[in-house]
């Protein structure tokens, strides 16, 4: 799934849809998103040795999981994150990185959802966390 068919799922748009890809396989949500270096993030995140936060890296988890979500993302409706929890950032994601993700969803609770992720840089572990979210709107 391109950054086109995403828009067709998720609201985001401009400096903060932050994948340039995601697909299924299985239960799980395969993202992808290539650290350009000059992202609105990474100015100041710190001059001469630009890191992306890591409040970054968990949105582009989190969106990634929206191809699990299709189904229910139904125009008029938002994400909303709920909670993070036992986050570890393993590793600094940099310019020239590709960030990609692998998230399931482990439950569901009308309109929450809880899910698992991890996010990868060559093969390298970066980010591990649990996280939930509320489709909210009409």
């Amino acid at each position: 799934m391109n950054q086109e068919e995403i828009k067709k799922i998720l609201p985001h748009r401009d400096n903060m849809l932050l994948l340039s890809q995601v697909d299924r396989e299985g239960e799980y949500a395969l993202g992808k998103y290539h650290v350009r270096g000059d992202e609105w993030f990474l100015q100041g995140h710190f001059p001469g040795n630009p890191v992306v936060p890591g409040v970054i890296l968990c949105e582009i988890m989190a969106q990634s999981a929206c191809i699990l979500l299709a189904d229910v993302m139904t125009e008029g409706k938002t994400p909303m994150y709920t909670g993070l929890n036992n986050v570890r950032f393993k590793s600094p994601v940099r310019p020239g990185d590709t960030f990609e993700t692998k998230c399931r969803i482990t439950r569901s609770k009308g309109p929450f959802y809880f899910a698992e992720g991890e996010g990868y840089v060559d093969g390298r572990l970066c980010l591990k966390a649990e996280f939930s979210f509320a489709i909210v709107g009409e």
